[in-house]
């Protein structure tokens, strides 16, 4: 009698093979540090584009003020956020691209979401909602679906619902952009935080 593969380990093998790439060794201008947190259980799975610089350093995702106001938008604190295995990132990127000379960082290699991206979600069935955060997320899963910029892709939120939602960035650098659109924290934040609280309560 044969016996099937057990998911986790299938999810476990993934995650090894994606902590132990070195594809853009000496493309970067630091050595690679794959940064990815999923489980079996993961439900609410978070997409942003790469890892900051902080986050390259601790190896934990969010490590830093987008994090903060991540949270804040979920409305789940720290010790949740990185407790609760139902709640799982993964960025276009695992590692960071570096810093642009103008400012920011560079944006998520495509070879990264096309070498892993589709064996980690295969990996992943309990997912119930996707965070789309930042354009190129949005670009990569949505293919033509995505409007024609970040805004335009994030004020059709319902088209996505309810199993995707795209998000602006939580960055420093947004801050200008959510006061210029307080349709987000008006009609979006208040779906987000309600969904999450029904992905996390027992």
């Amino acid at each position: 009698m044969t016996t099937s593969p057990d998911p986790a380990e299938g999810l476990q093998a993934v995650l090894d093979d994606i902590r132990a790439c070195r594809a853009c060794l000496g493309q970067l201008p630091h050595t690679p540090r794959p940064v990815v947190r999923v489980f079996p259980e993961t439900r609410l799975l978070i997409c942003g584009q790469a890892p900051g610089r902080r986050v390259h350093e601790s190896g934990l995702p969010f490590t830093d003020p987008s994090g903060d106001r991540l949270r804040d938008w979920l409305g789940v604190d720290c010790e949740t956020f990185y407790a609760d295995r139902r709640i799982g990132v993964a960025a276009q990127a695992f590692c960071y691209p570096g810093t642009a000379p103008k400012g920011g960082d560079y944006p998520p290699p495509r070879r990264c979401a096309e070498l892993w991206r589709p064996q980690l979600l295969a990996g992943l069935p309990e997912v119930e909602l996707t965070l789309l955060v930042g354009g190129y997320a949005q670009v990569w899963a949505l293919g033509e679906r995505a409007k024609a910029n970040m805004t335009e892709t994030v004020r059709a939120w319902r088209d996505c619902a309810p199993s995707i939602l795209p998000l602006p960035h939580p960055s420093w650098r947004n801050t200008a952009w959510l006061r210029k659109n307080p349709w987000f924290e008006q009609e979006v934040l208040p779906y987000l935080r309600e969904r999450v609280r029904g992905i996390l309560t027992p």
